[in-house]
């Protein structure tokens, strides 16, 4: 059985079950109270905040609510805040927000507030263009696009938090495409201990030290559109350079720009 950095023994030789962190490299990296809260205006309109090591508080504390060992700010069972003494909200208590400003026009979207369960949603079906070009009534299929933007792990660079050193850019990052299917769509980080396994897993090398086991989810409303939302994440979502409110389904469309972690951008495609 392997032993992770912190300590922890693991069942698996590649990422600790326990914490999460690369085993034989160091500690896994994040970001104090959210990237793009407070501070200066980085560039491109993202904020980024300073940079600490997640997980670097004692282990060994209970979880208050479901009893779980700790092992960073968050519990890895329910999300609970051990910081602030929050438990994470649920998914019931999401409330829709307004859509940041997008960099294509489109006209805008409104999404109700997600229920506690979703019912399949009939595909959207995409208008003939002015041009003539398409099929009228065809479906319009979306995906999430992941790469890596060093445009914006630049401006986290830029806020020079004190493990800012500590972090680098990959050198090659190969694209990955997720077409968005079913009623939500998890991104976070795959957790073997925790039982966590996200549809838009970003635990695949090179992985983004910023990113949470649950960072965000992408929500399907009745009449097929997306939202996002941020459970709670340690280090906050933004969408088009704006953070957005924890707990909040914000409606996402083709060609948004999603930024998680430290340099990890997710774009919004569709195609017919």
């Amino acid at each position: 059985m392997a032993t992770c950095p912190s300590g922890h023994a693991s069942a698996s030789d590649d990422f600790c079950d326990v914490c999460g962190v690369l085993i034989g490299a160091a500690p896994e990296l994040g970001f104090d109270g959210g990237l793009g809260s407070g501070g200066a205006a980085a560039p491109d309109g993202a904020q980024a905040a300073g940079l600490t090591v997640v997980g670097g508080a004692p282990p060994g504390e209970a979880c208050r609510q479901c009893g779980v060992t700790r092992a960073g700010q968050f519990c890895e069972s329910c999300g609970y805040d051990f910081t602030t003494a929050l438990a994470a909200p649920h998914s019931a208590a999401w409330t829709v927000a307004p859509a940041p400003a997008s960099s294509v026009s489109v006209p805008p979207v409104s999404v109700p507030p997600a229920p506690a369960s979703f019912a399949p949603a009939p595909e959207t079906v995409a208008p003939a263009s002015a041009s003539g070009a398409g099929v009228p009534g065809a479906p319009v299929h979306w995906a999430a696009v992941v790469t890596a933007d060093r445009a914006y792990f630049d401006s986290v660079l830029a806020a020079d938090g004190p493990d800012v050193d500590t972090i680098s850019f990959p050198a090659y990052y190969p694209q990955r495409q997720f077409p968005l299917s079913g009623t939500e769509m998890r991104i976070g980080r795959r957790s073997v201990s925790s039982g966590i396994t996200p549809e838009i897993d970003l635990s695949v090398p090179p992985s983004d030290p910023g990113v949470s086991r649950l960072h965000a989810v992408l929500l399907r409303s009745p009449d097929g559109t997306w939202a996002v939302v941020d459970p709670g994440s340690a280090n906050g979502t933004l969408v088009n350079g704006t953070e957005i409110p924890e707990g909040q389904a914000v409606p996402v469309r083709p060609g948004d720009l999603i930024h998680v972690g430290a340099w990890t951008a997710i774009s919004i495609v569709s195609e017919p």
